[in-house]
């Protein structure tokens, strides 16, 4: 006696093979033919939905293609995204992901990036250390203190002021410079991770059409931040994170860069704090390996270092060492800040490099 159903019978609760095909046919119950609910696509009870482009993202689970075959998986919306983007870490992605992205943009673009930040960068913050030496009221002040080591100098004031005045007005003009070499800097990591054409004097034509604005919007933030500084030095590095997208948002949406910033970091918090915080260590270990190897190379020259031409020579070259060596950190900035950004878009909708860099205008 066999187990299996008469031949040439369907299983029960299978639809009839004969039948299958005629709408008129009896269906099982709940069932109705098209199983949409009718033509056109879409009009069935949970009508359009909207079609995101883009490579296929493919999660945990989904089928993997064999070599030379296309890659099967889904569009989940708001993440048509290509996961080999070379600049948009995808949603899901590691911090391995994000990294190796900052990695990629960094051995594309050095070539281009390096004269940018050299001349935008580092020029600026030498001649702001030399300027220091020459304001520097401090072997005046010893010598006034000679006699008397618990009196301030009579010039104690106008000397506090002159050197306040030369550094913060310094660092004003040269964060518009800077600010140029942020925008010039931004351009080139995005159109050549899309493929587009770069030149240092093209990067740098774009950064002076944006860096007035963008320099404006550092000098809101930095008066956040130093306000938050101020109150117990915890709230200035809460504002620090948060504004840090600020720069980028600017370049690429042109409109509310604070509160954008702001958003994406309260958004996704645990994301945006990791990449921001992996970026600020390298910039201050950099930053600081920069300013120890500057502080010990001028110790020789003393306190009054342009008095005579040698030392003046010798502690102008160690500014310039400092600089130079400072390069490195400008770099991770830059790059890492504008890959995180990317990520950020990605978890808000379909996004790809060529898009971001037609966004830049």
């Amino acid at each position: 006696m066999s187990d299996q159903p008469p031949q040439g019978t369907p299983p029960s609760g299978d639809p009839d093979p004969a039948t299958a095909g005629d709408a008129s046919a009896p269906q099982p119950q709940g069932w109705v033919f098209p199983p949409t609910g009718g033509f056109p696509a879409g009009s069935g009870p949970y009508g359009g939905q909207p079609w995101y482009p883009g490579a296929p993202v493919v999660y945990p689970g989904a089928p993997v293609a064999y070599p030379g075959q296309p890659v099967h998986g889904w569009y989940p919306p708001g993440h048509g995204l290509d996961p080999a983007d070379p600049l948009v870490t995808p949603p899901g992605g590691s911090v391995s992901g994000w990294f190796d992205r900052c990695v990629g943009a960094v051995r594309r673009g050095w070539r281009t990036l390096l004269p940018i930040l050299l001349l935008t960068q580092v020029l600026p913050a030498v001649v702001l250390s030399v300027l220091a030496l020459v304001v520097d009221p401090s072997a005046k002040w010893d010598e006034s203190m000679a006699d008397d080591p618990a009196a301030l100098p009579d010039t104690f004031l106008a000397d506090l002021g002159t050197m306040m005045a030369v550094l913060i007005g310094g660092a004003l003009v040269f964060g518009l410079v800077q600010s140029l070499g942020w925008a010039a800097g931004t351009w080139v990591v995005a159109r050549q991770a899309a493929g587009q054409p770069v030149t240092v004097g093209a990067a740098l034509g774009y950064g002076l059409r944006r860096a007035p604005g963008l320099w404006g919007w550092t000098l809101l933030m930095s008066v956040i931040i130093g306000l938050g500084v101020c109150f117990c030095v915890i709230p200035g590095i809460y504002f620090a994170f948060a504004l840090s997208m600020a720069g980028p948002v600017y370049l690429f949406e042109r409109q509310h860069p604070i509160g954008r910033s702001y958003r994406m970091f309260h958004d996704r918090l645990g994301l945006l704090l990791g990449r921001v915080a992996l970026v600020a260590a390298a910039v201050i270990v950099g930053g600081g390996a920069a300013g120890l190897v500057e502080g010990i190379g001028s110790l020789p020259f003393g306190v009054t270092p342009l008095e005579s031409p040698g030392t003046a020579v010798g502690a102008i070259a160690v500014a310039v060492l400092g600089g130079v060596l400072g390069l490195p950190t400008h770099l991770a900035q830059l790059v890492g800040l504008v890959v995180t950004y990317a990520e950020q878009r990605a978890h808000e909708g379909p996004v790809d490099s060529a898009r971001l860099a037609g966004e830049l205008g």
